[in-house]
């Protein structure tokens, strides 16, 4: 279970912009593991885990796109039911509190991912080794 850096990128919510963002990642050999969009009226926070978060930072920085690098932990998960569940309450009871969280599995897959940000990722890691 690694602690990986995750880029939440602040930009434009307007047709097209997404395309850019993530062309100008793929054309440059940065490869994007997880991608989550939350939209407000103007602008949009995508939050990217990619293989090689410094290049990926230096590229959008370039773009002229606020940016802020936040460590993550990165669960690879049993794809079954309660999984999620057991590792929100082991944090509960750890008093950790999970600052949003996003995940995937297809259901022909037997793991997924979990991306969880906590104020300390490190501790949420220890918690969470046993799991």
């Amino acid at each position: 279970m690694p602690i990986g850096k995750q880029l939440s990128v602040f930009m434009e919510n307007k047709p097209g912009r997404l395309s850019q963002i993530c062309s100008m990642l793929a054309e440059t050999g940065v490869n994007i593991y997880a991608m989550t969009v939350h939209d407000t009226v103007d602008h949009a926070i995508v939050r990217f885990v990619v293989d090689n978060p410094t290049k990926a930072l230096i590229i959008l920085e370039e773009e002229g796109v606020y940016i802020v690098s936040q460590d993550v932990v990165i669960l690879e998960i049993e794809n079954s039911p309660g999984i999620i569940a057991q590792i929100a309450k082991k944090l509960y009871r750890a008093d950790i509190n999970i600052e949003y969280a996003y995940c995937t599995a297809t259901k022909n897959q037997d793991i997924g991912c979990l991306i969880l940000k906590t104020k300390d990722a490190e501790q949420t890691l220890e918690i969470l080794e046993e799991i």
